[in-house]
């Protein structure tokens, strides 16, 4: 699906003028000094004559574009020398603060046709640029994922996290013979996934609530969500990091209820999906004129719209009067939590394509945040209950 030939530069006219991002020093292993008869002084800069005769060596190795991206490098520097470090950062697979710059420099030799305007395109090809568009704000961004992509490995966390959870949901429309507002039934809340504040010591419960949703309509709108969002971001930022958002969401979700609704059960993984989500829009209003997604402003507002309501759903649903009181119905604490995460570790995660997170400063402030709120829930969660002399219901 990934394979595709090179459609040949596509860097934007107006990457001149795009703000580069200032991006922390790689911890990457640097190459070999520059030899001898390249750089005797050891000065670690190199005449752009011999340059060129360094690239022709090792121009088995590169792809076209970016031989083309280091000539254009070559020829814009008018002081005759060139950086080797440079050199060898583009002549190594990792793209680099370098590349950037490389591309920035030689744009006017390179031909100012975006990625968008490539005719010719197969539909897997078409596909691919259609997903650098929608989540990616850079031409220079888009034209890397477009050229690296090979769909190995496919989007399967994603995948995998929506087909269990509707087979897990069928499972349990068949066992209680009931799909629209299966929370209503007595015997829902005994399944051992759903996150309830009398089991709150089983601590797999603040994960495996995902996979128990509240009925047809609540799976619905979660699976679009994760599907029409979830999907792409793991095809462009890759499962690790989409998985990390999502789970961080998740348990947000239901820690923020065990604080915030601290009597209430937590069903559906609309913590992990508003996590996705939110993060996803929150990228694209900071980066609001470097999208050339279609209809951005429309698809924000079926997205906002379809986020209402199924959170409007939930608070419905958790002011309605209980099918097996004392116990309440499912809290919605759980989506603001999602939300929270996706604003802040989650807009990080995204903004930073293809870089390492640990080298971003506020990568770590987030992720300090974050855990100072798990470590303050989970004291929360020992102590308070008893402090508070809080009555909970009964175990179901």
């Amino acid at each position: 699906m990934g394979e595709h030939p090179s459609p040949g530069p596509a860097v934007a006219a107006c990457a001149e003028a795009e703000r580069i991002e200032e991006l922390e020093p790689e911890a990457e292993e640097r190459l070999p000094a520059a030899p001898d008869d390249f750089d005797p002084r050891s000065t670690g800069y190199i005449s752009t004559g011999k340059f060129r005769s360094l690239l022709e060596s090792h121009s088995s190795k590169l792809d076209p574009h970016k031989k083309e991206v280091l000539l254009a490098l070559a020829d814009s520097h008018a002081d005759g020398q060139i950086c080797y470090q440079d050199f060898v950062n583009l002549m190594s697979n990792k793209r680099s603060n370098s590349f950037r710059q490389a591309i920035l420099q030689g744009n006017r030799r390179l031909s100012s046709k975006a990625l968008l305007e490539e005719k010719g395109l197969s539909l897997s090809q078409r596909l691919i640029r259609h997903v650098a568009y929608e989540t990616l704000p850079r031409e220079i961004d888009r034209k890397w994922y477009y050229d690296s992509y090979t769909c190995c490995p496919p989007p399967w966390f994603m995948i995998t996290v929506t087909l269990l959870e509707v087979a897990l949901f069928l499972y349990n429309g068949v066992l209680l013979d009931q799909f629209v507002l299966q929370v209503t039934h007595p015997q829902y809340l005994k399944n051992s996934l759903v996150y309830h504040p009398q089991l709150r010591a089983q601590a797999w419960r603040y994960v495996t609530y995902i996979f128990m949703h509240a009925g047809v309509e609540h799976l619905g709108l979660n699976v679009v969500l994760q599907l029409l969002v979830g999907v792409p971001l793991e095809m462009v930022h890759g499962a690790t990091r989409i998985g990390l958002i999502y789970v961080a969401g998740v348990v947000a979700g239901s820690l923020a209820v065990s604080v915030a609704d601290m009597t209430a059960p937590v069903v559906g993984s609309s913590g992990g999906v508003y996590a996705l989500v939110s993060a996803h829009l929150a990228n694209i209003v900071m980066n609001w004129s470097g999208m050339k997604c279609q209809f951005k402003l429309l698809r924000m507002a079926v997205a906002l719209i379809c986020m209402s309501m199924e959170f409007g759903r939930a608070v419905w649903l958790r002011f309605h009067p209980s099918a097996y009181p004392p116990c309440p119905h499912p809290s919605f604490v759980a989506h603001l939590g999602g939300v929270a995460v996706g604003v802040t570790l989650g807009v990080v995660v995204l903004r930073n394509y293809e870089q390492r997170l640990q080298d971003q400063s506020l990568w770590w402030i987030f992720v300090t945040m974050y855990t100072i709120f798990v470590l303050f829930a989970v004291f929360w969660n020992i102590f308070a209950y008893t402090l508070l002399d809080l009555k909970l219901p009964p175990p179901p």
